[in-house]
């Protein structure tokens, strides 16, 4: 780059000052007004980043030189600190700012730096020919801190969440500097942004240096990172500094967003990381850290939209903008679509019109302001499908990382009431190891020179109860395998897989776990497998059969295969890697239900005849747990599905709207005795009735069905006041289900263009209707209250009669969508007053719909609510 300290170079100094980038911008294009125009276009770019970051971050003197020769534009920009080294962000394209040094090696032809004792400078030519056609990914060396230095240890680092956190925090601190320098007064003294800046930039370059020392392609890692001995004031500084940044960026007094929740919890665990370690404390993994929900670290890969075709959950994926850019063929059956049609639509797509506004300020409040409402968390709430009918889902939305550091929102559209876990894997698919504990690996999964001999019984114990409490635990069977998986590839196998049997007697693959997060495993070895037929010979059929556990020393021999079943698990063998392995039966209830693999690999430290006692014990220890999971489960869903077909149609009644819904709990995941029913009397009134039997089972939910069908045949044929009603039904109850206890409503709504609408109702233990007035006044109508059903059944009730003005809502309700563990009735009840006094005025569907929205998100219990509202003529 001689040439341009040549005599005669056009050059110029500027001071370190945010009004230095746009001077050196106009210099730059005069400089070089002979100059093809588009090369002329990128030196000003170029030329603009790197005075910014002089700026920003040497804070000295800029000297610029430019001229052209031939054709090709010579340009260098230089400072007074060559102690201050170059720090690369690796930013990607989408970036808007801060991509100095990346741009400069995309764009350029050739570029480099020097430095010398009294500065240092970058350098780059822009030739006629253009970039090349593929860029030399050109990096600074990362300058090591000089002085005494400490060591870091940052456990289990997700790479991904890392990236997006990083790019955050320089945009942040980029801007918040600029701005502090165009004279906006945000309460930092200029001492203490230098030190946030210097730090920031020191942690970056610390970082890639370990980075680049330990490439790897896992998703999560533990890396040991210097840092200054002294570094603690600094970073506490820098924590500082970000914060009233952050602060500065919801105000919206900054262009950059606030960041999104996980990466805050990210930068608190990372500077909690250093400063405490610096002070002697012990590393706390990042996987080990407690959020809030929308903050916790639940999902650590890097996402790809193949993981959302993989889903066995209807499943959308959206970026920043509100665009969808990955759904699977469920959610596109679900709502009526083609999934490549989604693609490229904007989620209010799948929103209804009615909660489209709320939806768009919902979105647009967490990009603003940061601050989470429905991130992690299960919310009943319709969806939009294609022909414009509702579908009823609970919706359950994590944010998820990029591999180059976007975020992407990840939403499961489960029918109500059907609730996804808190894992976004799906039964049956490939799952790798989430987190690691190296320090539990038991010898013989670790490679150490200790072999199975020396396991401890402490050991195998602790393995036994960790996967018997992980199944055990758990709230869905392909959850508890997967967190069972977790755990023995951390301490026994590299992989291992479980195979159980369905109803039909076919063979379902339902966990694949893998130790290696390394790319995606072929799909075929997922799910269903072949028939298990007379002629199959090989060990998964022997064990589905009984035999075991089976040592193999290798996998299956070729000679073995007589079956597609035979064949099917060779292939998994060859695909996943495997030089010895277990196979072994799970048995329950004196049958044979499925089958457990564990396979390491590599003949370092080999399965032996010494392990099969112990994968004996973990079988006979894992089959009961997941035979009763299963159970649950099956008992669960004819459970829902009884429940959701005795859910009514509303009827239609002239000058008279009503409204209802139903959903599940988040936490019980389907079952419960909430139910509600409305129906017109042959004398013209209209029944409205809510009610909950005691209990989350099965049996709750045939109580419920019984005590419906008691109502309705009793009121149809009596016609008797509610209290009368109420006080046959819970005689009836007692002398057939003398076990059962529910609470309920019973009550008449009458009315017309002549006389005013009122309501006439008796309780039994349940909690008061609500009347909502068109004013937004709220007030529980709390007379008419008696004991609950199955406590006393020749009790006299009591009756109450009210006038519902027009336009005024009744609410019935059942305690899921108010109750909260720890929190006090009247506090619930307060919650819902002022809850729907903000929705007075809303049509009933979008008073229900905000109901569930705001008060039954992640509730414990199952919620109905009905809703009527007395429109007169116009």
């Amino acid at each position: 780059m001689g040439d341009l300290d040549a005599r005669g170079t056009p050059s110029r100094r500027f001071p370190p000052a945010p009004k230095s980038v746009a001077e050196a911008r106009r210099f730059v294009r005069a400089t070089l007004g002979d100059a093809a125009p588009d090369l002329v276009d990128t030196a000003q770019l170029l030329v603009s980043e790197l005075v910014t970051n002089v700026v920003l971050h040497a804070r000295t003197e800029v000297e610029v030189a430019a001229r052209v020769d031939d054709g090709t534009v010579h340009v260098r920009v230089g400072d007074r600190r060559p102690d201050r080294g170059l720090v690369p962000h690796g930013c990607p394209a989408y970036a808007g700012t801060g991509q100095g040094l990346a741009l400069v090696a995309a764009l350029s032809s050739r570029r480099g730096v020097e430095t010398g004792d009294e500065g240092k400078t970058v350098w780059f030519e822009l030739g006629p020919e253009g970039p090349p056609r593929y860029p030399d990914g050109w990096e600074p060396p990362v300058v090591t801190p000089s002085g005494p230095q400490a060591t870091v240890t940052l456990l289990d680092l997700p790479t991904a969440l890392y990236a997006a956190a990083q790019q955050h925090r320089h945009t942040l601190l980029r801007e918040f500097t600029l701005a502090v320098g165009a004279g906006q007064d945000f309460g930092v003294p200029p001492e203490d942004l230098a030190v946030a800046l210097d730090m920031s930039q020191l942690f970056t370059a610390s970082v890639t240096a370990a980075l680049r020392r330990q490439p790897s392609e896992q998703a999560i890692r533990s890396l040991p990172v210097s840092v200054p001995s002294d570094a603690e004031p600094s970073v506490q500084i820098l924590r500082a500094v970000l914060d009233l940044a952050e602060e500065g960026a919801r105000e919206e007094r900054l262009l950059t967003l606030p960041a999104l929740p996980r990466q805050r919890l990210f930068h608190q665990w990372l500077f909690d990381q250093i400063v405490g370690q610096l002070a002697g404390a012990h590393p706390t993994a990042w996987t080990m850290v407690p959020g809030e929900p929308g903050t916790s670290p639940s999902e650590q890969a890097a996402w790809d939209p193949g993981q959302v075709q993989m889903s066995t959950v209807p499943t959308i994926a959206a970026d920043e903008q509100n665009r969808i850019i990955a759904a699977n063929g469920l959610v596109a059956d679900l709502l009526g679509w083609h999934a490549d049609d989604l693609v490229g639509r904007s989620l209010g797509t799948l929103i209804p019109e009615h909660l489209r506004r709320r939806h768009t300020a919902a979105f647009a409040s967490l990009l603003l302001s940061g601050q989470p409402r429905i991130l992690g968390r299960s919310v009943p709430l319709p969806a939009l499908h294609r022909d414009g009918r509702l579908v009823a889902v609970r919706l359950f939305i994590q944010p998820q990382e990029t591999a180059d550091g976007r975020t992407v929102f990840v939403a499961h559209l489960a029918p109500r009431a059907s609730v996804p876990g808190s894992s976004a894997d799906p039964p049956g698919r490939v799952r790798s190891l989430a987190q690691g504990e190296p320090e539990r690996l038991l010898p013989s999964a670790t490679g150490g020179p200790d072999r199975d001999a020396d396991r401890s019984a402490l050991e195998r114990l602790s393995l036994l109860a960790d996967t018997s409490a992980a199944l055990s635990n758990a709230p869905q069977l392909d959850e508890g395998l997967e967190r069972v998986g977790q755990i023995l590839t951390q301490r026994l196998a590299d992989w291992c897989a479980v195979d159980l049997f369905t109803e039909s007697g076919q063979v379902e693959r339902v966990s694949l776990t893998h130790r290696s997060p390394r790319g995606h495993w072929p799909t075929e070895y997922e799910g269903p497998l072949p028939p298990v037929s007379d002629a199959a010979r090989g060990p998964l059929a022997r064990a589905l059969h009984g035999a075991g556990p089976l040592l193999l020393t290798g996998p299956p021999s070729p000679s073995q295969v007589a079956s597609p079943l035979d064949a099917h698990y060779l292939g998994l063998f060859q695909t996943m890697g495997a030089d010895s392995a277990v196979v072994a039966p799970l048995r329950a209830r004196r049958q044979v239900i499925g089958v457990l693999t564990v396979a390491r690999r590599g003949r370092d430290t080999p399965f032996t005849e010494k392990d099969l006692p112990l994968v004996h014990d973990l079988v006979r220890s894992l089959a009961p747990g997941v035979d009763n999971l299963r159970h649950y489960q099956d008992t669960r869903n004819i459970a829902e599905r009884l429940q959701r077909s005795l859910l009514p149609k509303l009827p239609e009644v002239e000058n008279l709207r009503l409204a209802a819904r139903y959903a599940a709990s988040s936490a019980t995941a389907q079952v419960g005795g909430d139910w509600y029913d409305s129906f017109v009397l042959p004398d013209g009134d209209t029944a409205l009735v809510i009610g909950d039997v005691t209990g989350h089972n099965l049996d709750a939910a045939i109580a419920m069905s019984q005590l419906r069908s008691m109502l309705r045949g009793i009121a149809v044929d009596r016609q008797e006041p509610p209290e009368i009603v109420l006080r046959r039904l819970d005689m009836a109850n007692h002398s057939l289900y003398r076990e059962s206890t529910a609470t309920c409503i019973y009550a008449l709504v009458s009315g017309s263009e002549d006389r005013p609408w009122e309501l006439v109702h008796s309780s039994a233990g349940h909690l008061p209707p609500l009347l909502i007035d068109a004013d937004g006044r709220t007030r529980y109508l709390e007379d008419g209250s008696g004991l609950m059903l199955g406590v006393e059944p020749r009790t006299v009730r009591p009756r109450a009669r009210d006038a519902i003005p027009a336009h005024a809502t009744v609410l019935l309700y059942t305690d899921g969508l108010i109750e909260r563990r720890g929190e006090h009735l009247d506090d619930a009840m307060e919650r819902l007053r002022r809850h729907a006094a903000t929705l007075a005025r809303e049509p009933l569907d979008v008073l229900c719909d905000e109901l569930l929205i705001g008060l039954g998100a992640d509730s414990d219990d199952d919620i109905a609510v009905l809703a009527v509202r007395p429109v007169p003529p116009r």
